[in-house]
């Protein structure tokens, strides 16, 4: 699902883990029999209405989840992970950080190969070790659009239609930027184009046939092309000052929603649900267009069941559970989170649903039509730690404290430090 890079986990934080006392998140079954199941996740994951379902239909199970930030989240499963104690029953696990895990598959339950037919090959395949085992159900993939507010659109004497907006930036990133400039020039006060440099340049890299690795794990950043071009667009955009500078699922970014401080917003699937949770009071407000230059893919999330569990066969029929094509096409319908069992992409419930906080966009069609385009990028085991530190150079850009060729240059020499 959802998905920020914040802050790298670094080899000495590993290896302090074994140091620290676990927190104890596993349950034990109660006195009358019930066992509790611990879910840690990050995010919303759209799970509440299933939870109460599952536990319905297992009277003898309880389950828990515990959300914490994008980067607590991952850097407290490395955590538990290395001191083999404290991760929850299930945990749920970032593309940007599923190589990584995968590395350490002998940490997690084996959940077998009998659901590969139903998934997305690409998807089924980043999570399978190289000797064949699947340490985690798939939950979603991103695709990419772009979300929009409609009235900060015509306020600004832009075109609002779904259709007008997507053709004006249909054939790449500089249209967009071009129209960005044009809503700059009668914006209303307090409002930007996008929300940060971070995050737009995560959207573009989507899109490029390599991103950051190439498939023999060699980190390529400061040679690939597509990831300078890349950062040149995100660097264009935020030197002409379309960016509202705010880094993504930060408090700040969260008030940016409610307080109107920009008018697009790079949207993989998952997005929708943040959206909702951070800008109630926009509802009908907000739309959805095609993303600049077609397909691309931007996050996506698994569930994994770590072995120091004391509960790993019933942790296991949960994950498979809230993973299966009913529960995925229930969790799209009502957060917006895209289904990654391609099977569920042509049935008239995910294809033709309309989404009323989106003002009725048919983001079934907008979405299923981006997953059916998508060419997986490799995702080599510092994916999410390279993002960040992108993040953080552009960031540096964004606030005035580097020129964007120092900025770059730390960059690179930040991303090689963490090959070593």
């Amino acid at each position: 699902m959802h998905r920020f890079r914040l802050v790298p986990m670094t080899a000495v934080a590993l290896a302090a883990a074994v140091l620290l006392t676990a927190c104890g998140t596993n349950g034990g079954a109660g006195s009358n029999g019930t066992i509790t199941l611990n879910v840690n996740l990050f995010g919303n994951f759209g799970y509440k209405d299933l939870y109460a379902q599952y536990e319905k239909d297992h009277p003898n199970i309880k389950i828990q989840e515990h959300t914490a930030a994008y980067n607590d989240h991952h850097r407290d499963l490395a955590t538990h992970l290395a001191a083999g104690s404290g991760a929850g029953d299930i945990e749920g696990i970032d593309t940007g950080f599923i190589a990584q895990m995968r590395e350490r598959g002998n940490l997690f339950a084996d959940l077998g190969t009998d659901r590969q037919s139903q998934y997305l090959d690409w998807k089924w395949k980043a999570s399978l070790t190289k000797d064949g085992k699947q340490i985690a159900y798939g939950t979603d993939v991103g695709g990419l659009a772009i979300c929009y507010r409609r009235d900060l659109f015509e306020k600004a004497g832009m075109p609002t239609d779904r259709d007008q907006v997507s053709a004006a930036w249909h054939s790449g990133w500089d249209k967009y930027i071009e129209f960005g400039k044009q809503y700059a020039q009668k914006a209303p006060t307090g409002s930007a184009f996008f929300d940060g440099g971070g995050q737009l340049f995560n959207a573009i890299i989507g899109q490029a046939s390599t991103g950051y690795y190439s498939e023999d794990n060699t980190i390529v950043v400061g040679t690939n092309p597509e990831v300078r071009a890349a950062w040149d667009l995100s660097v264009q955009a935020i030197q002409s000052n379309l960016s509202a500078k705010l880094i993504g699922s930060s408090q700040e970014w969260n008030n940016g929603f409610a307080k109107d401080q920009f008018a697009t917003i790079a949207c993989p699937a998952w997005m929708m649900t943040k959206i909702k949770d951070q800008s109630k009071q926009a509802a009908g407000k907000w739309d959805v267009a095609e993303v600049p230059a077609g397909g691309g893919n931007w996050g996506g999330s698994y569930l994994a069941v770590p072995k120091q569990g004391k509960h790993i066969e019933e942790a296991k029929a949960l994950a498979a559970w809230l993973t299966a094509p009913e529960q995925q096409a229930k969790v799209f319908t009502q957060q917006g989170n895209l289904p990654s069992i391609p099977s569920l992409y042509d049935k008239p419930e995910i294809a033709q649903y309309k989404d009323p906080f989106f003002n009725n966009a048919p983001v079934g069609q907008l979405f299923t039509a981006a997953a059916k385009q998508l060419k997986p990028q490799y995702q080599g085991p510092r994916a999410g730690d390279i993002q960040t530190t992108i993040r953080d150079a552009l960031v540096r850009i964004e606030q005035g404290k580097q020129s964007p060729d120092d900025s770059w240059k730390q960059m690179v020499g930040d991303v090689g430090r963490l090959a070593k």
